[in-house]
């Protein structure tokens, strides 16, 4: 199976496929005075066979490998968190790159406008008190992406450095629309134990206060496959 599987994947290495063409298109142009044109097009229709048939071979191997993948068993791992995302002061862990040029979203002065672009590197703590025992960091971007709603496109990895998962991070992607009491973001990934990593957050507002700071409480579950222990 493994050697199918070379011979499969490197058959559709664009640079081999190229050759491939290239060799067809420059015989037929010049036909070799050893071999004649229909033995030439005879084996061009070879190459057009062979390429197809890689093609069925490749496919039927991926959705084995996603079969076996997805039928793997998983190990759960719950944790809660608390996100403290402060834009003023010394302590400021965000950081407003792009002011929003669109509607206004939230009244205030300045007024919070879609496009509005904030990257953060946040601390993460075991309690809602900033005071609490950090746990790690929270870094990556927000972006006021609804013209209607004052609702978030937001990306972010979580990098842990407390705990038994202590080194490990995965990645939150999601619409955070900041006025609903409860939001679901997705686990999309992970690093160390979190390899491979699905799951979900249960994001709320623990208080706000607008351009200036945030606790957000998350309620983070997580699916990892076994085999994927770093």
């Amino acid at each position: 199976m493994a050697l199918i599987a070379s011979i499969v994947f490197t058959i559709h290495q664009p640079s081999v496929r190229a050759i491939y063409i290239l060799k067809c298109v420059a015989h037929l142009n010049n036909p070799s005075p050893i071999m004649p044109v229909a033995k030439l097009k005879q084996v061009g229709s070879l190459h057009v066979f062979v390429y197809f048939v890689s093609s069925a071979a490749l496919a039927v191997l991926l959705s084995a490998s996603w079969q076996w993948l997805a039928a793997a068993p998983t190990r759960p791992a719950r944790m809660r968190l608390f996100m403290h995302d402060v834009l003023i002061g010394p302590g400021a862990t965000a950081a407003e790159v792009v002011n929003g040029t669109g509607p206004s979203l939230f009244e205030g002065e300045p007024p919070l406008r879609f496009g509005h672009v904030v990257v953060m590197d946040d601390a993460l703590t075991e309690g809602s008190n900033p005071a609490s025992r950090p746990v790690g960091r929270a870094q990556g971007m927000y972006v006021f992406a609804s013209m209607h709603d004052p609702a978030l496109l937001l990306c972010m990895n979580v990098v842990l450095t407390a705990g038994p998962y202590s080194g490990s991070t995965f990645t939150v992607v999601g619409r955070d629309n900041m006025v609903k009491p409860l939001r679901e973001l997705s686990v999309v990934g992970g690093t160390g134990r979190f390899r491979m990593a699905t799951g979900y957050v249960l994001w709320r507002t623990a208080s706000w206060q607008q351009r200036k700071n945030a606790v957000l409480d998350l309620d983070v579950f997580i699916h990892v496959h076994a085999y994927a222990h770093a």
